[in-house]
């Protein structure tokens, strides 16, 4: 179970691991061992997720999403499965765990007088000063 929340978890079921060799430098380790794990998760047909939170998670992450509606998370950092599979474990968790909290609603509000009115002197000051530079033809 992925705890992401007090009130949230996603069932390891839900989550498929494949392997594969990784890339880059490693020397004779890296064409022998498939330590790379790729994750997938289907985010749309997850029950584990409430819908606000799985709303905002597809808006959020949309680009990330496959056309099926699966995130596909991977990585090869490591050397070998297991803490691959912890760190792709880890990055979906971070990434649930930033929509987690509804976005607190943009209450617009006025300026103030004093800051109209020190708005408005520091535009005036700053008009003397580019007149002072002005060329006058004489």
């Amino acid at each position: 179970m992925l705890q992401i929340a007090a009130h949230i978890g996603i069932p390891d079921d839900e989550l498929k691991f494949s392997f594969s060799r990784s890339s880059g430098p490693g020397g004779q380790n890296v064409n022998k061992v498939s330590s790379k794990a790729t994750m997938r998760w289907a985010a749309t047909a997850s029950a584990s997720v409430p819908v606000d939170v799985r709303d905002r998670f597809l808006k959020k992450y949309a680009s990330q999403l496959t056309k099926d509606g699966e995130l596909v998370v991977y990585s090869q950092e490591f050397r070998d499965q297991p803490k691959n599979i912890d760190a792709c474990r880890e990055k979906l968790r971070a990434m649930l765990a930033s929509v987690v909290t509804p976005p607190k609603k943009r209450r617009p509000t006025k300026p103030t007088k004093g800051s109209k009115t020190r708005r408005l002197t520091d535009k005036k000051s700053r008009a003397k000063i580019k007149e002072g530079r002005r060329f006058r033809g004489e």
